[in-house]
């Protein structure tokens, strides 16, 4: 009889010694896969939130408004070359405001854009574009402080409100409309979006990067970057 108490005694005990090692071999195997499980949640984290950029970016509003005239036609700033010449891109945007300026859209070309990625001002550069494509210099506002798109929109409103104009139509590169387009619909004003031609594949290119970007406006520029009155 005593034994079997041993030997049930060291069954039991084996038996607990081997739940015990289970729980540790668990324990560490938990350990060893955590970074797994943390990179994975990271990954899904970002895809959800490229999703949410792409979705906003297809459900982007492109005006508030069904006029065919406006007071201003607003053309957003792209990048100067390092020589002070206009790139492709710019030259697109100056190109197709013009042509709506001549089909009766405005009366006026508002032109913004700073010295934003270099010692050139975009305005300026674009302004000399218009009125060699012939728009008079008295037809053309430059507004050269601009560093974004959200000061584009918020320096061109305040231009527009302190001279009585209430209504604009945005000029700008396809890929950077849906983000111009959220801008926009957070300001007082009546508008519509106009994309300028695409430029091939590098269109391609720059919608990846604008996704990035409305990604930034989403989760943060939108909330730390205000249009002040």
């Amino acid at each position: 009889m005593t034994e079997r108490r041993r030997a049930g005694g060291a069954a039991k005990s084996g038996r607990v010694q081997r739940t015990r090692i289970g729980r540790q071999e668990r324990r560490r195997q938990e350990r060893r896969n955590w970074p797994l499980r943390l990179a994975l949640g990271a990954g899904l984290l970002v895809v959800l939130l490229i999703v949410w950029a792409v979705l906003a970016r297809q459900l982007a509003p492109t005006g508030n408004t069904t006029r065919s005239r406006f007071d201003a036609i607003i053309v957003l700033g792209a990048p100067v070359d390092a020589d002070g010449n206009p790139t492709p891109t710019q030259l697109a945007r100056v190109t197709e405001a013009v042509r709506e300026y001549e089909r009766g859209v405005a009366p006026r070309l508002i032109l913004s854009g700073g010295a934003a990625h270099n010692r050139f001002v975009e305005a300026e550069v674009m302004a000399r574009t218009a009125e060699a494509q012939g728009i008079p210099a008295s037809a053309i506002v430059v507004e050269p402080e601009a560093r974004d798109t959200i000061e584009n929109a918020c320096f061109a409103e305040r231009i527009m409100r302190a001279r009585g104009w209430t209504s604009a139509e945005i000029v700008s590169s396809a890929s950077h409309l849906p983000r111009a387009g959220l801008i926009f619909s957070r300001l007082p004003l009546e508008w519509r979006t106009h994309a300028a031609p695409a430029l091939g594949p590098a269109e391609g290119t720059a919608t990846v990067l604008e996704v990035a970007k409305t990604l930034r406006y989403l989760t943060w520029t939108r909330q730390t970057e205000r249009c002040q009155p």
